[in-house]
Formats: structure tokens, sequence, C-alpha cells
């Protein structure tokens, strides 16, 4: 079974930055797709960017440019580095995986999850 933690979030100011970290186990995590996706209070959980050994990184448009998603797979490990953050990236993010490859930007295209990491910024 797969298991996923994340960890890194925290309280930022405007324009500040963060880098979150999910550690995976339980399976070879080298193949996994593995993504990132956040869900303020209210609203619905978004995708904010994946990473796979076969369709590379993709981002949601509204976190390009200021946000990068990378993976060591020697420590079974996906990072969320987050620049230039805004009020409006006010979120939990959860890591999410899943053994299917493919482009995957919706949260039922993902088996498993984390249990979350708070990121508020403030203005």
């Amino acid at each position: 079974q797969v298991q996923l933690v994340e960890s890194g979030g925290g309280l930022v100011q405007a324009g500040g930055s963060l880098r979150l970290s999910c550690l995976f186990s339980g399976r070879t995590f080298a193949t996994y797709t593995m993504s990132w996706f956040r869900q303020a209070p209210g609203k619905e959980r978004e995708f904010v960017a994946a990473n796979s050994w076969i369709t590379s990184t993709y981002y949601a448009d509204s976190v390009k440019g200021r946000f990068t998603i990378s993976r060591d797979n020697a420590k079974n490990t996906v990072y969320l580095q987050m620049n230039s953050l805004k009020p409006e990236d006010t979120a939990v993010y959860y890591c999410a995986a899943d053994p299917r490859v493919g482009t995957r930007r919706y949260s039922h295209e993902y088996e498993f999850w984390g249990r979350g990491t708070q990121v508020t910024v403030s203005s």
C-alpha cells in the first residue's frame, strides 16, 4: 500500500517562498505519476502540478512560472517549490500518486493521497 506524507507548509508573506515535500513509500516510486493538488476553504480541490517519467511536468495556468515540481527518485520524494506566493495560493496542499501514466489533472484520476499540509499566504 502506498503512503504519502507531506511536509513544509506554513505561514508566509505575499511574495515569499515555500518548499513542500512529499515522502512516498510502499511501492516503486519512480514509476508513479506524482502530483500536487490544493483545496481552499469552500472550494473544490484543484490541480496544481504533476510529474511522471513519461509526461515530464505540467502545471495549472494559475501557478505557471511561479511553482516548480520536481522529484528525487533516490529519496522517494516529490517537491513543490512555490515562489512569488499570493494570498490566493492559501490552501491545504495535497500530494497524490497514481501508478498509471498519461496526463492527469483531475483528483479522481489519482489512487493515493496524503493528508495535506496547510499553506497560508498573508497579504
